[in-house]
């Protein structure tokens, strides 16, 4: 439906007849509405986005704007200043202005005028409009287009509200005359007063979203990346909220820049006191010239509102499910041979590696970097995409028939959008390596960048990549990215190329998951470097970290948990000793920190003993029962009552199981942390708690009594005492029944547990 954005006094009676004109649009879905301003054919402002406001109508939705317009203060602009999604400056805003460009130093203060909106509603009804209000329930879509005549531009904003209460927003920039250099094009959204604490995330490798917080105070919290990828450091989510706020509860709004290339997200608080936050591609200069006719459209900013950060997650992990795109068949056990092998590929032992794991439950064998010409370390090789005939004179097939037969899928690693400078192609294309000012850029880890944006490049990349996964049965791509893009520049000028390459990575992948049904692709970027929402509408999973060590998983989990669901979510279990820290750790913690999220395995299980591999089987037999309520379910984490303990879980949506993981990840500075609370479950209903026998860390003090039942009769030895730590049986213990009100009000005494341990409890209507 087409609908005039105004009122009857800011239009004539014949301008565009045809159109009903509209006020206001509310949209609601999921305990989540967002009231837009549409009066006067101006661009969208935000009135409200956050806690449902329950019907309204045109009146009342008047009301809601009308009352939140401030008096004039002094010193400022005679007219309320107007905060469009778009901020203009020309509305007096003080702030970042949402287009930043101009025509040769004219033009870069425009007024965008004249909206007209076409809505959706998210499940294709009509669309009606009564007394200027538009209401959208269980979600739905606006179409904004206005234009500024004397400036020769056009903009048009879509903003669409899921049905699990994700909001995003984005915006096309459209020139209608001379050439406008475009500098920056991003959006924003008001948030309230009471939202004075700032949240979001920074990081290294190998320890990615690393929590931050601090206060929103007058001027701007700024968050680039310049990596030209996403960043281990990256912001992720750049949320505020009410002072204090926690899982559980405390109103949190959060923005989330769904783009892999540079970008940025900024909370500005004015003197004024109004509070955004914001965001969009960050370009580098003189990236983006629109000609005549030409567009450039924004990524989606994605906008999430929760009481608490677990339900800001939880509307995350609801709208990612229901996409069409979304991994719909369980997740596959997963083994990854890089830290097995390395660069040190052998036939005969990569085949008994896979038999290896084929024989505990392992479903998906991915073979990493090495497998191709000259690729004997990682000096060299990078973009020479065909299988090395040194080492595999037969190919790869004969390894992969083996991995077939043994009933696993295959997989490849591949790193298509860079070169090594000793490599064929470097030598036979150097113009198609990223640079500017006559110099190649500094390297990292001996490699460069390939130019996707020249389209024989990408032709190239294609073309090889197509031939390999038409070779070959690939069922899998893990696709990996290691350094940051400097000096990117493209072509004869070398002007600046890291948008141009970000869109044609996005391309190429979605060209080979069209032209091959069915393939997965893993996104990789020096482990987490490239986790955000613009990869993922192209992926299956993400690798979190090349730090697998359990330790620093147990937080890398916990908060990128806050922006995926456990199911895209690559989790392995590595060696006893981890890689990258040196530390060593039971079977058990690292089972029960993988089994979290898509489980795979990282370990020469050649190197394994009789025993590690029964307890593997069994953790894998687990993942493998589990997996369809563990990837379907609702994450809950508690709020810390020790800073040691970390309690999380997963609630099924009927809410009749849960899991719960237990861990610590410190001493604790007292002997017992005392109850822990289990949130999530029907507060009526009672429930079973007991613990997973597998579980059991291998060093522990007493059990609660609990663990027995609801006498809390212990076993006790032959001389009447309690032993200090009484092992599980291989059954489950009797646990106890309580309500969920209480398990979530009053809970549980806390197992013990020593430093890196984890218990899993379990919860089951009684």
């Amino acid at each position: 439906m087409r609908l005039a954005g105004g009122d009857d006094e800011s239009r004539s009676s014949n301008d565009q007849p045809d159109l009903t004109v509209v006020e206001f649009v509310h949209l609601t879905a999921a305990g989540v509405s967002v009231l837009l301003d549409v009066r006067g054919g101006l661009l969208p402002a935000i009135a409200h986005w956050g806690a449902d406001l329950g019907p309204l109508d045109a009146a009342a939705a008047r009301a809601v704007v009308i009352a939140g317009v401030a008096a004039h203060a002094g010193n400022t602009v005679d007219e309320p200043v107007r905060v469009a999604v778009l901020p203009e400056h020309r509305a007096g805003w003080a702030g970042r202005p949402g287009l930043n460009g101009s025509r040769d130093g004219g033009d870069w203060s425009p007024w965008f005028r004249d909206s007209v909106l076409e809505a959706r509603t998210s499940g294709g009804l009509p669309v009606e409009a009564a007394d200027g209000l538009l209401t959208l329930v269980d979600g739905g879509s606006v179409a904004v287009t206005a234009r500024d005549r004397l400036a020769s531009l056009g903009l048009a904003i879509d903003i669409e509200l899921s049905p699990s209460g994700v909001l995003r927003l984005a915006a096309t920039l459209t020139n209608t005359g001379e050439p406008y250099r475009m500098d920056e094009l991003s959006l924003a959204l008001p948030i309230p007063p009471r939202a004075r604490e700032l949240f979001d995330f920074a990081g290294h490798w190998g320890k990615e979203r690393v929590p931050q917080r601090g206060t929103l105070e007058v001027g701007t919290h700024l968050r680039e990346g310049r990596r030209g990828r996403t960043g281990a450091d990256a912001a992720t989510l750049l949320s505020a909220g009410e002072p204090g706020f926690g899982f559980a509860r405390g109103e949190v709004w959060g923005v989330h820049v769904g783009f892999s290339g540079n970008h940025r997200h900024y909370a500005e608080r004015l003197s004024t006191g109004e509070q955004v936050l914001g965001g969009g591609e960050l370009l580098l200069p003189g990236e983006i010239v629109l000609n005549t006719g030409d567009q450039y459209r924004t990524p989606w900013l994605y906008a999430v509102y929760g009481d608490g950060l677990d339900e800001q997650a939880r509307r995350l992990h609801r709208h990612l499910r229901a996409r069409p795109q979304h991994p719909s068949r369980p997740r596959p056990v997963t083994l990854n041979v890089w830290e097995a092998v390395y660069f040190h590929h052998d036939l005969s032992q990569l085949t008994a590696l896979a038999e290896r794991a084929a024989a505990i439950g392992v479903e998906r064998y991915v073979l990493d970097d090495g497998w191709f010409r000259h690729r004997r370390d990682d000096t060299a090789g990078l973009g020479d995409w065909y299988v090395d005939e040194t080492v595999w004179p037969d190919g790869l097939t004969p390894l992969i028939d083996r991995v077939r037969a043994l009933g696993m899928e295959f997989g490849l690693w591949v790193e298509p959008e860079m070169i090594s400078t000793d490599s064929d192609l470097a030598r036979a294309h150097p113009e198609w390596i990223m640079r500017t000012g006559g110099r190649l850029p500094v390297e990292s880890r001996h490699q460069q960048v390939l130019n996707l944006g020249d389209p024989e490049a990408y032709a190239y990349v294609r073309d090889r990549l197509v031939d390999i996964l038409t070779r070959n049965d690939i069922a899998y791509l893990k696709w990996d990215h290691n350094r940051d893009l400097v000096d990117a520049g493209a072509g004869p000028r070398a002007r600046p190329g890291v948008h141009a390459q970000t869109h044609a990575a996005y391309r190429l992948m979605d060209e080979l998951r069209r032209r091959f049904p069915g393939l997965e692709i893993e996104s990789c970027s020096s482990g987490g470097g490239r986790v955000d929402l613009g990869v993922i509408d192209r992926t299956d999973r993400v690798w979190v970290s090349d730090c697998i060590d359990p330790h620093e998983r147990q937080q890398i989990h916990r908060w990128t948990l806050q922006l995926l669901p456990p199911e895209l979510l690559g989790a392995h279990i590595a060696s006893s000793r981890s890689h990258t820290t040196g530390r060593r750790h039971d079977l058990a913690f690292r089972a029960a920190t993988a089994v979290a999220g898509h489980l795979g395995i990282e370990w020469n299980l050649l190197e394994a003993d009789d025993e590690e591999l029964r307890a593997l089987a069994s953790w894998v037999t687990f993942y493998r029962a589990n997996r369809s309520f563990l990837h379907s379910g609702d994450m809950v984490r508690m709020d810390q009552i020790d800073p040691a303990l970390h309690v999380s879980g997963v609630v099924s949506p009927s809410r009749e199981r849960a899991l719960y993981w237990v861990v610590a990840v410190d001493v604790s500075d007292v002997s017992s942390p005392g109850r822990i609370t289990l949130r999530g479950l029907d507060p009526a209903r009672r429930y079973v708690i007991r613990p997973l026998p597998h579980s059991d860390p291998a060093a522990g003090g007493p059990l609660p009594p609990w663990f027995a039942g609801a006498d809390g009769a212990l076993p006790t030895g032959a001389d009447g005492s309690t032993p200090l730590s009484p092992r599980l049986s291989t059954d489950a213990r009797p646990g106890i029944v309580l309500t969920g009100q209480a398990l979530a009000l009053t809970g549980v005494a806390a197992p013990p547990a020593g430093p890196d341990t984890a218990w899993l409890l379990e919860a089951t209507l009684a």
